[in-house]
């Protein structure tokens, strides 16, 4: 059981108040900045093994929000083998351990910085002037009526209030050209809000404790699947530079005598057909590497390529917190490292 949590459980059986802490401070407890399925299941043991919960789950909510920390109704804690955290960042849990070891497959709303980062709401009785106003100073496309945190009233926005100024229906009050807002549970899926989101170019979000915690809009939306995406997108511009870079070069016993020796039945015709392993493996020969003509350090370009196969191999777990600032920049500079070379090469 590790220290902080077991003083927080001392804490809590002392019925001493324990400070909340963000999601991401909880994270470097264990050494990590992700919640990839093998954290999560390392740390639910720990928590188990504590004998406490955390509120809301560290798992669903955003990385900078604020979660408590309470005894646990039920403890899971009886099992035996503990599971590791291993170099690869996989945990390999016993099959029993897997039946109560839980990981939540679902990307929720509430895991967007956007869904947590408050709302500006302006009160129906108040003039459509003032409501025009806090739009134009803070480019706002639409902006919730609310009399409280919790008590949604509608959506006012430059579509209904020009729709009503068209057909002259205009009023002076917000209430008059309000219309019925667009909401989703902080619980839910992102892929459920997705069509709201395009339908009304936004959705506002209701959060366990049934405040209005956020607004995610279209320029949101757009921005999060880009940071999901590029690394993907970045990955894929390195493998083909890389591919240009080996070219054909090398006979077909040669890309053969590279292939993972657990791999033996897969067939290698091409550079194409290597895994980033094996292309480290490839040009990691000094003879292999000076076939190439290529006047660079051949030990800094194996090991920045072993540092993005690393990268890759967290892309590929699709994880929702995406990869840490450090490893996106890896895959930025990498990139237009390749690009250069590409560019000076004239391939």
């Amino acid at each position: 059981m590790m220290h902080e949590l077991a003083a927080i459980a001392d804490d809590l059986k002392a019925k001493r108040a324990v400070a909340p802490i963000s999601v991401r401070t909880f994270l470097s407890w264990f050494g990590v900045q992700r919640r990839g399925a093998s954290v999560v299941a390392y740390i639910r043991y720990e928590l188990a093994e504590s004998g406490i919960d955390t509120v809301p789950d560290f798992e669903s909510c955003w990385l900078d929000a604020p979660i408590e920390f309470q005894l646990a109704t039920q403890i899971a804690a009886e099992h035996e083998l503990e599971p590791q955290i291993a170099d690869d960042d996989v945990v390999h849990p016993v099959e029993e351990q897997a039946n109560w070891i839980g990981h939540d497959p679902t990307y929720r709303i509430s895991k967007l910085a956007a869904a947590n980062g408050g709302v500006v709401y302006i009160n129906p009785a108040a003039p459509l002037s003032e409501a025009v106003t806090v739009m134009l100073s803070r480019d706002f496309s639409q902006l919730p009526v609310m009399t409280s945190e919790r008590e949604l009233k509608g959506i006012v926005s430059w579509k209904s209030i020009g729709a009503r100024l068209a057909l002259g229906y205009g009023g002076t009050e917000v209430r008059q050209s309000m219309e019925a807002a667009s909401e989703v549970s902080a619980t839910s899926s992102i892929f459920d809000a997705i069509g709201l989101i395009v339908q009304h170019d936004y959705v506002l979000v209701r959060g366990d404790t049934n405040k209005i915690t956020g607004i995610i809009t279209a320029t949101d939306l757009s921005l999060q699947f880009l940071l999901l995406t590029e690394p993907f997108l970045l990955l894929s511009e390195i493998e083909n530079m890389v591919r240009n870079i080996i070219g054909k070069n090398f006979t077909t016993t040669q890309l053969l005598s590279v292939r993972d020796p657990g791999a033996t039945s897969r067939e290698i015709s091409s550079v194409s057909d290597l895994t980033f392993g094996e292309y480290i493996r490839l040009l990691e020969n000094q003879e292999r590497w000076s076939s190439l003509g290529l006047q660079i350090d051949r030990n800094m370009f194996c090991g920045d390529l072993d540092r993005v196969r690393k990268i890759r191999n967290d892309v590929t777990h699709f994880d929702p917190d995406g990869i840490t600032p450090t490893d996106l920049d890896t895959l930025r500079k990498f990139t237009g490292f390749l690009k250069q070379l590409q560019t000076i090469r004239g391939v």
